[in-house]
């Protein structure tokens, strides 16, 4: 695995715990690092990563802590504190 690779995986991981924990500037600090590192470095992201940040705020969501998650007709609704919502789809 390459450097720019698992700091992106190590900066996701404290942004992860630092919304679980309530601090969501910190965590917002961290996956704005890591999509930088991933820009300069033309690595892309990690589909986790991805489907677990916020497009609008930069803070990694955390299912019951600030972001609504719900499931209906073929697709996974998740949205955020900040109103943003993203649409997945799933197979029955």
């Amino acid at each position: 695995m390459s450097i720019p690779r698992e700091r992106i995986d190590r900066l996701f991981a404290l942004a992860k715990t630092a919304a679980g924990n309530g601090e969501f500037d910190r965590s917002r600090e961290y996956v704005r690092l890591a999509r930088r590192i991933a820009e300069q470095d033309r690595c892309g992201l990690p589909r986790r990563f991805k489907r677990f940040t916020c497009p609008a705020c930069d803070v990694a969501l955390r299912p019951g802590v600030n972001v609504r998650v719900r499931v209906r007709d073929g697709r996974i609704v998740m949205r955020c504190d900040c109103g943003a919502t993203k649409r997945y789809p799933y197979d029955n």
